[in-house]
């Protein structure tokens, strides 16, 4: 740039190409900043800028994620009657996505004339990256309806798209498209697709998809092994990797992020160590946070929880939150009250206002009968306004979701649905299900405390599935918070008295004949 410069400026005339060619050199190297500087010179000037000037300014704003400045692009824009040029219209399209205001992205988009299919992929990008993954599907019906082909580009951004809403149904449909536009064969594709099947708790169609693959790139690879790390399936997992290095497949920093949830997820702390040791020995890859991360999440559901906060300590880096988070869950399974009070302080430290740290500090407390401490905990979250994020389970069937929160009387069928719980818990108390009152963290009666356990919502939602799905079919359920230790016991006798495969995700949990993928190291 620093040439470019030293051209630019001793060049005798400017012209408009010179001037973009600066611009957009600006943008590419990462200092946009100089660039809407020299948009500005231009208009100091008094020279009209052209199409691609406007194009290249909207892009700076959008590396800047410069909102009032991109405004100001959008309204010269208008001025100069060139907002009606595609290139310049999807460019401010998509500065109003990265700035994150959805409203005048969509106000933008409607009054481009012609969208082609850049600027509808644009703006399902967008609406996938802001969250709102039920329009961007919205927008796809909508882009095939005004008879605009969809590309590789696409399809990746809509699958994505299903995989946040765990939509699996959804997701199939999507694939039928890809497989009937003919882009199967495409990796990004072909990984977004594997990640969704895996996201939505069913790994054996992902692992199908992915031996169909032709082109096995890495990305490829990690789907599938993060895939199969996060059901609980190790074993898998670590078998893929090796199969990988056999092949001469170079992994990366995401393949080890994989490989070292495998072992926290299955309790083989020796193996992550190992691991862990082979990124910088072997392949030269220096471990980041979230490797370590990985590691403290290990070592913290083994139960060395000490240990844990010493590699937290002696690690290069400031811990984050999440790692904190996974510690104080750590010592919430392992009953460890006073290096709870420890963790739940530094991570109170870094995120004063983090709900789960009180409602974790409050349940160690309620496990060790120190409600004095449940209740100090809970006052706390009331004086300082913390809102505890209320935990829900949902279930599709036949494309509608129905949601359930605990002690839930608001379906249609409730009646029906309690029914059936009833049912339920009689029948799995005869198979050997004994309530597990240690997670009603209510300072009750032993029978008030069962009673409450079987109105879970994950158990609604279950129950929903006994009786709107067809008896050989797998039940899906999803819930927004870490499965309750009792819920994770009853679906396990549920799965096998109805002899039905359950999938209950927080993490991707599948249940079958009495069996859970996590083999109870959860």
């Amino acid at each position: 740039m620093e040439e470019a410069e030293f051209l630019f400026e001793n060049k005798g005339e400017i012209d408009f190409a010179s001037w973009n060619a600066m611009m957009f050199g600006y943008v590419m190297n990462n200092e946009s900043q100089k660039a809407l500087e020299l948009f500005s010179l231009i208009h100091e000037t008094g020279e009209k800028a052209d199409p691609i000037t406007l194009a290249t300014a909207a892009k700076a704003c959008c590396c800047l994620v410069g909102l009032e400045q991109g405004k100001q692009i959008h309204a010269y824009a208008i001025k100069t009657r060139f907002d009606i040029d595609l290139c310049v219209s999807s460019g401010i399209l998509d500065m109003y996505i990265k700035c994150g205001d959805m409203e005048s992205a969509h106000v933008v988009f409607t009054q481009i004339p012609v969208p082609d299919d850049v600027a509808w992929t644009t703006m399902i990008s967008g609406c996938v990256e802001n969250g709102d993954e039920d329009c961007a599907l919205s927008m796809y019906h909508q882009m095939r309806l005004s008879g605009v082909q969809p590309d590789e580009y696409t399809f990746a951004t809509l699958v994505k798209a299903t995989s946040c809403l765990t939509a699996l149904e959804q997701g199939r449909q999507v694939h039928a498209n890809v497989i009937k536009s003919d882009y199967t064969v495409d990796p990004f594709v072909g990984t977004s697709l594997i990640d969704m099947y895996a996201k939505c708790g069913n790994i054996g169609d992902a692992y199908l998809l992915f031996q169909r693959m032709n082109i096995r790139n890495i990305a490829l690879w990690n789907a599938m092994l993060v895939g199969l790390a996060q059901h609980g399936n190790a074993k898998e997992a670590l078998n893929l990797f090796e199969t990988m290095e056999s092949n001469g497949i170079e992994p990366d920093k995401v393949t080890f992020i994989g490989v070292l949830s495998a072992c926290s997820h299955s309790g083989l702390i020796s193996e992550a160590y190992k691991y862990f040791d082979s990124m910088r020995k072997n392949y030269c890859i220096k471990p980041e946070i979230e490797h370590y991360s990985c590691l403290v999440d290990a070592l913290g559901r083994a139960g060395h929880v000490q240990e844990a906060e010493k590699l937290i300590v002696s690690m290069p880096f400031e811990a984050s939150a999440s790692m904190y988070r996974a510690l104080l869950g750590a010592c919430r399974i392992q009953g460890n009250t006073d290096t709870g009070k420890r963790v739940a302080e530094q991570l109170l430290a870094l995120e004063p206002s983090d709900s789960a740290a009180y409602v974790l500090l409050s349940n160690i407390y309620a496990a060790a009968n120190q409600w004095d401490g449940v209740t100090d905990a809970r006052k706390t979250m009331e004086r300082k306004k913390v809102k505890k994020d209320p935990g829900f389970s949902w279930i599709d069937v036949k494309n509608r979701v129905h949601l359930f929160v605990v002690d839930d009387r608001n379906h249609p069928q409730t009646d029906l649905i309690y029914d059936k719980v009833e049912d339920v818990i009689k029948r799995i108390r005869e198979e050997g299900y004994v309530p597990d009152t240690d997670f009603m963290l209510l300072d009750v009666e032993e029978e008030e405390k069962e009673r409450a356990l079987y109105y879970h919502s994950e158990k609604l939602a279950i129950a929903y599935g006994l009786i709107s799905t067809p008896p050989s079919s797998t039940i899906r359920v999803i819930k927004n918070l870490r499965v309750c230790g009792d819920c994770h016991s009853a679906t396990k006798y549920i799965s096998k008295v109805y002899q039905r495969e359950i999938v209950l995700r927080d993490a991707n949990r599948c249940f079958g004949d009495g069996i859970c993928t996590c083999g109870d190291y959860w």
